[in-house]
């Protein structure tokens, strides 16, 4: 398990085939890591079990096409 408590605001988060796809906003109750807005404006939220490690770069376990495609683009509920 990763320590999510290394995770800080404007880290780059980068996918498996090493390209960044995202910055982390901030890290939401719920282990979901909240992301900064895309070109359109929106927030996305993915999981901390995506997080393989945390460096000066948050490194999730898939890559950049998969992680846009499963992000989620609402607040999970529950949280």
């Amino acid at each position: 398990m990763v320590d999510t408590t290394k995770i800080k605001e404007h880290m780059p988060v980068v996918c498996s085939d090493g390209g960044q796809f995202a910055t982390v906003d901030h890290l939401d109750p719920g282990n979901t890591i909240k992301l900064t807005k895309d070109d359109q404006g929106l927030h996305h939220w993915i999981p901390t079990d995506w997080v393989t490690t945390v460096d000066s770069k948050v490194h999730v376990d898939r890559p950049g096409k998969q992680a846009v495609q499963d992000w989620s683009n609402s607040l999970p509920t529950g949280v």
